[in-house]
């Protein structure tokens, strides 16, 4: 877009980068200590026939838990010297405008299927978005999906998702 929008001026600041890595270093950490967990349940240690089933598993959660402890000890070691905002409130306001609509088109794939709930998608974020023209934006999103239909359930003979409601059932598809 060629104008600039007040979303562009920086808001109040709603974390900094020490706090997020302190965040996502505790995230590492627990996830690698649930493969570790699940890696021992399965058997990780080595068996006459060669590595167990939570072998190799066992291994990589356990580097996912030691790095996450690394990185964990200099976000709080490091606090005041990375204490750069990492996310502002106009930023973070912009991620969730596609955060969220993301968010709503995977769970209406569930009830819609992949080809009705990608076409509203198109077109929502054409119209929200983008400000295009209401009938624009849903010839877009209607004709790429008939494009994609056509080429996966015709051409390859590949069938997509067609959601729990099933509203294409009319092609006979």
């Amino acid at each position: 877009m060629a104008h600039e929008s007040s979303d562009s001026a920086p808001g109040a600041p709603l974390a900094r980068n020490a706090t997020v890595d302190a965040v996502v270093a505790v995230c590492i950490a627990a996830l690698g200590g649930v493969v570790v967990f699940e890696a021992r349940r399965l058997g990780a240690e080595w068996t006459s026939d060669g590595p167990g089933a939570g072998y190799f598993p066992f291994y990589i959660g356990l580097i996912l838990v030691i790095c996450g402890i690394g990185v964990l000890l200099q976000s709080l070691r490091g606090r005041r010297a990375d204490g750069e905002v990492f996310v502002d409130s106009a930023q973070l306001k912009r991620v969730l405008s596609v955060l969220l609509p993301s968010a709503l088109y995977v769970a209406a794939i569930m009830l819609l299927g992949l080809y009705v709930a990608s076409a509203i998608f198109i077109a929502l974020f054409m119209i929200v978005l983008g400000k295009y023209p209401v009938l624009r934006s849903v010839v877009v999103g209607v004709a790429v999906n008939a494009l994609f239909f056509v080429m996966f359930e015709v051409w390859f003979k590949v069938p997509l998702y067609k959601g729990e409601w099933h509203p294409l059932s009319f092609l006979g598809y």
